[in-house]
């Protein structure tokens, strides 16, 4: 698949790219005749809305979204269940896996009960301008790194993001992929040597091979085998998933220097990392308050940089950007939190339970009081109920609420476990 915007010595690292992919269909989950197992809530436009403004409900729920190299279409099919009013554009290079997405959605989305359009385009994601119009969410996980110009890929995504649009993008991060690195060249030293004679370079299957000969061949206690043992083979048992980590035509990968440099040509605002919890240095130094004290004089992205040194287990970053304006909700004042709309957050797991997963699955237990205000909040959500919706102030005053005790402070730590939104 050529790009209208590349020139040509780029326009082969791209082909090269798509064939892998017409080899190995990527990610090779299978297609199923029912709804994703699990959700992620950074596919919920509601739900990365709601991280990215401090717990507030868009006003806009039926969102234009974009899934920029939707593979084989596993991110586009959650992000159909997770949207169900979404109007959503996927587009990936590679005919392949374009066929297996479309399969996916046709079997899976007919459970959807919706007038939304999803479709698909074979498309390079430099000539994304081939696509009309703007977008509210933007979802390009695993793609920019492959491009053979990362600083291009982003400007064409920032140039397609709507005012107070949401870009979620994942990247690999350097350190954590060191041993991957030189796996990588190993087989491509070995596959072209071979390549020299009688194999085609782009012959994936065999590389295929040849990468799993060379882990069999080393000895058990060789680092590259203790690390493909510990971390990476479970998914890697799969030839796809093996080929798009080993054999890839191209790969660039990050620092928090060269991330924040590629984040600052997008023209776009940093929000935070979508996995805040990896990014705390307390779970590294937190044995020791002195380390922790003396990294207060540090700015932030000094602090992401020594946490990436610290902890070589961080393989990729996840993040969001936006573009202006966005508001960012302040919940300190009791007079803002008790005129909001308290809503259950949509990527819960387990209610009505007194304990359940919030939407990073984590177990949450809940408290009589907990449990008896989010009853309060999805009785007043449901249909049936009144056409005004109580704020939280309504709710803490109702008899309900009085006979539970119900105070603020119950609101606040429901919002400090993502287990509620807020409607201004």
């Amino acid at each position: 698949m050529e790009s209208t915007n590349l020139p040509s010595n780029l326009q082969q690292i791209t082909q090269a790219v798509a064939s892998l992919y017409d080899t190995f269909p990527f990610p090779p989950d299978p297609v199923l005749n029912e709804a994703p197992p699990g959700y992620n809530w950074r596919w919920s436009w509601v739900g990365a809305y709601g991280f990215c403004t401090n717990g507030l409900m868009p006003k806009n729920l039926a969102p234009r979204i974009l899934d920029a190299g939707c593979g084989s279409g596993v991110s586009t099919e959650y992000l159909a269940h997770l949207n169900p009013q979404a109007n959503i554009v996927a587009i990936d290079i590679s005919a392949g896996t374009l066929a297996v997405a479309k399969e996916r959605i046709e079997k899976t989305c007919k459970l959807i009960q919706s007038d939304r359009t999803i479709e698909f385009h074979q498309l390079s994601l430099y000539d994304l301008a081939q696509i009309p119009g703007e977008f509210d969410l933007i979802n390009s996980v695993g793609v920019l790194h492959h491009l053979p110009d990362p600083v291009k890929g982003i400007e064409v995504l920032a140039s397609k993001l709507a005012p107070g649009g949401l870009l979620h993008l994942f990247l690999y991060a350097d350190i954590g992929r060191w041993e991957i690195h030189l796996m990588q060249e190993a087989i491509a030293l070995l596959h072209n040597s071979q390549n020299n004679s009688k194999h085609n370079s782009q012959d994936f299957k065999q590389g295929v091979k040849i990468g799993r000969e060379i882990f069999a061949a080393l000895p058990e206690s060789n680092r590259l085998v203790q690390r493909e043992k510990i971390r990476w083979s479970i998914e890697n048992h799969r030839d796809q998933c093996f080929a798009d980590m080993y054999l890839h035509p191209r790969e660039v990968s990050y620092t928090i220097d060269s991330l924040f440099e590629l984040i600052a040509a997008s023209g776009l605002e940093f929000l935070g990392f979508s996995n805040p919890q990896v990014w705390q240095l307390e779970r590294l130094l937190g044995k020791n308050p002195e380390l922790i004290k003396l990294a207060e004089n540090l700015s932030p992205k000094e602090k992401y940089r020594l946490i990436e040194l610290l902890d070589t287990d961080i393989a990729h970053y996840e993040f969001f950007l936006y573009r202006p304006p966005l508001a960012i909700a302040d919940w300190s004042s009791d007079r803002a939190l008790l005129a909001v709309i308290p809503h259950l957050h949509p990527c819960i797991d387990g209610w009505a339970s007194h304990m359940l997963f919030n939407p990073d699955y984590q177990v949450c237990t809940l408290s009589e009081q907990e449990f008896g205000f989010m009853q309060l909040v999805y009785a007043n959500s449901q249909p049936n109920s009144q056409t005004t919706k109580k704020n939280i102030e309504e709710l803490l005053g109702s008899d309900s609420g009085l006979d539970l005790g119900l105070d603020l402070g119950v609101v606040r730590s429901l919002l400090a476990q993502k287990l509620i939104l807020l409607q201004a």
